[in-house]
């Protein structure tokens, strides 16, 4: 179970906290166990500041307590602190990255299964898509988009599997698998009933929660030499 301690403090010396945070993340390289680390300030009181630390698990964070570059890091944040620091620790219940579910969704919903009218509720009026198969960007907008998907189910049965998401900031990427039928036209074409494979990634970039920009990584070529259209 994800595991996450808070840390609350006061300090007017954040630059040499903030230095201090640096020295250790140098230190503990090879050995910590920490998987993410997130400090805000308060906006209403400027020397209060709260650090989120992430471990894999309660055990995990334990270990990394016990690192003796830890114990001696924290002695000195403590001397930069007015006062002492509280901690929380904390077993995370619910962890829901929104934009991930959001891009899930439209593999799932969209592509998979045709439901052509949530392009609309997903993605931004003025949803941009860059695509390996294109010479240049001309999916522009959700009716291009609809377009665009709709001409790849016509032309195959298909299915994604999505192995694994990662999320930073307001980018989604997604590794998936991709196994279809070939049973309609697909540039120029004709149907040959050959089952195909492909991997790729994409990434989504977010705008107030919808999917405003989609780069699609793939070996177009492969497919293309799966399908008999260039030599082997």
């Amino acid at each position: 179970m994800t595991f996450l301690q808070v840390i609350d403090c006061k300090t007017s010396r954040f630059d040499d906290m903030d230095r201090l945070m640096d020295d250790w993340v140098t230190a503990t390289e090879g050995k910590r166990t920490a998987t993410h680390s997130i400090v805000g300030r308060d906006r209403s009181a400027g020397d209060h500041y709260v650090e989120i630390i992430e471990f894999p698990s309660y055990e995990e964070a334990m270990k990394n307590s016990n690192l003796p570059e830890t114990n001696r890091i924290f002695e000195e944040m403590v001397a930069l602190c007015d006062g002492l620091p509280s901690f929380t620790d904390l077993d995370v219940v619910r962890d829901e990255q929104l934009n991930k579910a959001t891009a899930r969704r439209f593999f799932e919903d969209v592509a998979v299964r045709g439901d052509l009218e949530l392009v609309d509720e997903l993605c931004t009026a003025d949803y941009r898509d860059h695509d390996v198969a294109k010479a240049e960007e001309t999916v522009v907008g959700c009716e291009a988009l609809k377009e665009d998907v709709a001409g790849w189910r016509a032309a195959f049965d298909f299915a994604f599997s999505l192995h694994c998401q990662l999320a930073e900031g307001d980018q989604v990427s997604t590794h998936w698998s991709w196994r279809g039928t070939h049973q309609g036209d697909f540039m120029g074409l004709q149907p040959t009933g050959q089952e195909v494979t492909m991997d790729g990634v994409t990434i989504h970039r977010f705008r107030d929660g919808r999917i405003a920009e989609g780069w699609w990584i793939f070996d177009m070529l492969g497919l293309m030499r799966q399908l008999g259209a260039v030599p082997s």
